[in-house]
Order: C-alpha cells, then sequence, then structure tokens
C-alpha cells in the first residue's frame, strides 16, 4: 500500500446551487464557499485504487491550523461520492456553515461494497480512519489540527461519523505508512445513521419486516464464518464503543424513517443516559430517509434550514473543547 500527498487540483472558491428537490428542502439561493478547496489529494492507494479526499478551507490563504470536520457521505456504503459537496445538497450547505465558523472540512472517499465482492463496512470503517491518520501524518502541510477532529455523515456516513467519532484512534489498522498516527475526536454529528445492528427490532418497521436484517451482507465477507456473525455485528456497531467519557454526539434522525428507524437514536440517547455520556438527539417529524416527506405530502418539521443550523451550531459549540 502507498500513500501519496498529489499536488492539488482545482484550487477554487467554487459555489453551490440548492436545488429545489424533496428530500433536500425549498430551492436556495447560490451561496458562495468561504475559501480554497484541495481536491483529490490521494491518502492510501490499495492495490490498483486510489482513495482520495477533499479539504475546504475556511480561508483563500490557509495559515496555522484549522480544526477538521470529517465528512463521510451515505449511499448505504455501496454507493454516494465524497463530491457531495460539491453539489447543493444540504450536506453542501452545512459544509459552507462550518468553514465560515473556521472549520476545515475533509470529505473523505472510501471503498464500496458490491454483491459478491469482498469490500466490508469494516473496510469503510479503517478507510475513513486512515484518511484521518493521514491527516495527522501531513498536518503542518495542509493545515490541519488532528488533536481537533470533528464528524459529519448522512445514512451511512452517519454510522461512519459515529464510529470515527467513539473508536479509539488506533482500533481498525489499515495502511502500514500510516501507522501510529493519532488524532483527538471532539465531537460529531449523525443524520440518520444506524446506531446498532445486533438487536434486529431496531430495524423493524410494520410494513417492512424484511429491513431486519438488511444490512448483514455488508458486514459479513463472504469467507467469514457464521459463528462470527455476532462479533462482527457487535464490532461495527457504534453504541458498542459509547462510554461515559466519549465524545459529544448529536443524532438526528426522522420519525417516519423506514430505512434506519427513529428507534436508534432512542436506543442510543437510552444508554448514554445510563452511563452518563453527552448524546443528544433531534426528532424530525414526518421525515423518512434523506429528509423526505414521509408520506409524500406532509413537510418536514422543523425544516431544513433548521437541520442544518442545528448541526453546524453544535458542532462549532464544541470548538473550544
Amino acid at each position: 500500500m502507498k500513500t501519496t500527498l498529489k499536488p492539488s487540483i482545482g484550487l477554487a472558491v467554487f459555489a453551490g446551487i440548492f436545488l429545489s428537490l424533496p428530500a433536500l428542502g425549498a430551492p436556495r439561493e447560490e451561496a458562495e464557499r468561504p475559501g480554497e478547496v484541495k481536491a483529490d489529494i490521494i491518502y492510501k492507494t490499495i492495490g490498483d485504487k486510489e482513495l482520495q479526499l477533499d479539504l475546504y478551507y475556511p480561508t483563500q490563504t490557509p495559515k496555522g491550523k484549522y480544526p477538521v470536520v470529517v465528512y463521510t457521505h451515505g449511499g448505504g456504503w455501496a454507493a454516494g461520492s465524497k463530491n457531495a459537496l460539491k453539489g447543493g445538497n444540504n450536506m453542501a450547505k452545512t459544509a459552507i456553515g462550518l468553514a465560515e465558523k473556521g472549520f476545515c472540512v475533509a470529505a473523505v472517499q472510501y471503498r464500496l461494497y458490491s454483491k459478491g465482492g469482498t469490500v466490508t463496512i469494516k473496510d469503510c470503517v479503517t478507510d475513513s480512519k486512515d484518511a484521518i491518520r493521514f491527516l495527522s501524518k501531513n498536518s503542518e502541510e495542509l493545515h490541519v489540527d488532528t488533536d481537533r477532529v470533528f464528524t459529519f455523515g448522512d445514512s451511512a456516513g452517519g454510522q461512519l461519523a459515529q464510529m470515527l467519532l467513539l473508536c479509539p484512534a488506533d482500533l481498525f489498522p489499515g495502511d502500514e505508512e500510516l501507522a501510529g498516527e493519532s488524532y483527538t475526536t471532539v465531537a460529531g454529528v449523525s443524520w440518520y445513521g444506524p446506531a446498532d445492528f445486533q438487536d434486529p427490532q431496531l430495524f423493524n418497521h410494520d410494513d417492512r419486516p424484511d429491513f431486519r436484517d438488511r444490512f448483514g451482507p455488508r458486514i459479513l465477507a463472504p469467507d467469514s464464518d457464521p459463528a462470527d456473525k455476532a462479533a462482527l455485528y457487535k464490532e461495527m456497531s457504534p453504541i458498542t464503543y459509547l462510554k461515559k467519557d466519549s465524545p459529544p454526539l448529536l443524532m438526528i434522525q426522522g420519525d417516519g424513517d423506514t430505512t434506519i428507524p427513529v428507534k436508534h437514536a432512542y436506543h442510543m440517547e437510552k444508554l448514554a443516559k445510563q452511563l452518563g455520556t453527552p448524546v443528544e438527539t433531534m426528532i424530525i417529524k414526518n421525515a423518512g430517509h434523506n429528509w423526505r416527506k414521509a408520506d409524500g405530502k406532509t413537510a418536514i418539521e422543523p425544516g431544513m434550514d433548521v437541520i442544518v443550523q442545528r448541526s453546524i451550531d453544535f458542532l462549532a459549540g464544541h470548538l473550544a473543547e
């Protein structure tokens, strides 16, 4: 495996037009990014596949080190792209708001699961952690402070954001060239991300009983021993790593989500209260997955402006820690 700091491509201020899509909220006027962008930086190579990340800075001329928000995209660990932050969606709007608060936002590409392939959710976690290790190794050149790492993700990326936040830095080692690189996580936000794969009831929904174990093939490698199933489900469940001294986490989930039911937020919140861990929940009424209208008609409450701002404020509120 090889790690390369590739010369940045497309260093520029760029704009995002907020699209009129049901899942993304009302149309927005064009909003300019506040700072420089370093795109397609190779953080590791596996075989012939180069994994990349993009950095969105708060200023035109980065100086010193900035706290970094690591963004992990959604897509069921099988689709999606770091380019989600280049569009006009609400993840991009959140990234803009975070940059305006002084964060550098790192959008991470990770390997994707495909049916019959060998990539599992554990590989997605390992790649995302290696991206942070790479930032730590190159923190001076890239102007990032990896003693102040924050996480943010949606759906599958929400699970990854939870894992990055709660797991020790040395857990799930990957690229040998990045071994030993340390970092400190401060706070994280998960949009409709699963917290626990161990309890099938958490995925149960009255009209979709088939969802109970729908992600099993993405956790278990083709050659996995069936006897290891429980251990592997536990290993990929963020709730496994929740401790009394865990960093603060905000879980935002829709009460009408049939893909990742709201039970996950309540489940994490319940354990957090028992442990005295700072986990907060924000439940969005009438919201399905990706903030769609659960019934196709009734507006979600609160709306996207509030969800985006709460996410920004939560992370920015922990900057001093």
